[in-house]
């Protein structure tokens, strides 16, 4: 199993597979949320697939924040090696003990700024 995939996670997608919250906007549950550094990937909805699990969610803190599909293997295999800045080697790490949640009741601004761009 891949080391970002908890038993809560896979248990909690068991409910939300691809297309199955298309439309909802803000209403839509967010299941986890990923972060390397100030990126942070906001899942949606998922399956598994072969030895995978591909996910559809918003990524933000890249060049464009944008819905997306990626996968959990990986991101889970992406590593920035910060060693030259004393900083070591950070790895994709999924945000401890959250609790599904409707993305307008989560506190990122980033996650909002680009979710009101589809109210307009």
């Amino acid at each position: 199993m891949c080391r970002l995939m908890t038993p809560q996670l896979k248990e909690a997608l068991k409910g939300y597979p691809f297309y199955s919250q298309d439309g909802r906007g803000k209403e839509a549950v967010c299941m986890a949320i990923f972060a390397l550094g100030s990126v942070r990937w906001f899942v949606l909805e998922g399956e598994v697939q072969e030895n995978d699990t591909i996910f559809f969610g918003i990524v933000v803190g890249l060049m464009e924040d944008e819905y997306g599909y990626f996968s959990l293997n990986e991101l889970s295999d992406v590593t920035l090696d910060l060693t030259v800045q004393g900083l070591g080697k950070l790895q994709a790490r999924q945000q401890e003990n959250f609790r599904p949640t409707k993305l307008k009741n989560l506190q990122d601004y980033r996650l909002q700024r680009f979710l009101a761009e589809f109210e307009k």
